[in-house]
């Protein structure tokens, strides 16, 4: 059975038209959360296909919210870069440089600015911040994906907000 965030319920076995239409609802915000911990568009993409391509072999798991799909997402990034520590790092100017954030202005002037300040945030703060505003999720949901309290998850928003107001005024 899948059950959507939206309320509606399908039984049997998930199909490719409930996957497409998971990927249309929440593709962007997955992408934009994974592009947090990554740092590399393509990276994130080939680690959010993992994750869908996993939905569809695992047609009979239900699918209750949006946080487990992002708590699906976080777990197939965390083991993408348990994988890769043993790896060459690419060109780390290269990789700050390609825009993963999108900015719904459409200015890529400010979505890269914007990325490189989440970027100098700690990678606690960054995911708390992505999945809130990206993600719409509640802190409840916040705090279920990362594995903290929903007070903990406030505070992790407050801080890495100030530090993007901080960071934001002295650039202007």
């Amino acid at each position: 059975m899948v059950r959507f965030a939206d309320g509606r319920v399908s039984s049997g076995t998930r199909d490719r038209d409930e996957v497409r239409r998971l990927y249309e609802v929440h593709g962007r915000a997955l992408l934009a959360y994974a592009c947090a911990f990554l740092h590399d568009a393509s990276e994130a993409e080939d680690v959010l296909h993992q994750v869908f391509l996993q939905l569809l072999r695992d047609g009979g798991t239900e699918i209750s919210s949006a946080g487990y799909l992002f708590r699906a997402v976080r777990n197939r990034v965390l083991n993408h870069l348990r994988g890769r520590s043993r790896e060459a790092p690419l060109d780390e100017a290269l990789n700050d440089r390609a825009q993963w954030l999108e900015d719904p202005s459409g200015s890529t002037e400010t979505a890269l600015a914007l990325q490189s300040a989440l970027s100098t945030l700690p990678v606690d703060q960054r995911e708390v911040i992505v999945l809130r505003v990206w993600g719409q999720l509640t802190f409840q949901e916040v705090a279920s994906i990362v594995g903290v309290s929903p007070n903990t998850a406030a505070s992790r928003y407050r801080y890495g907000l100030a530090k993007l107001s901080e960071i934001w005024h002295g650039r202007t």
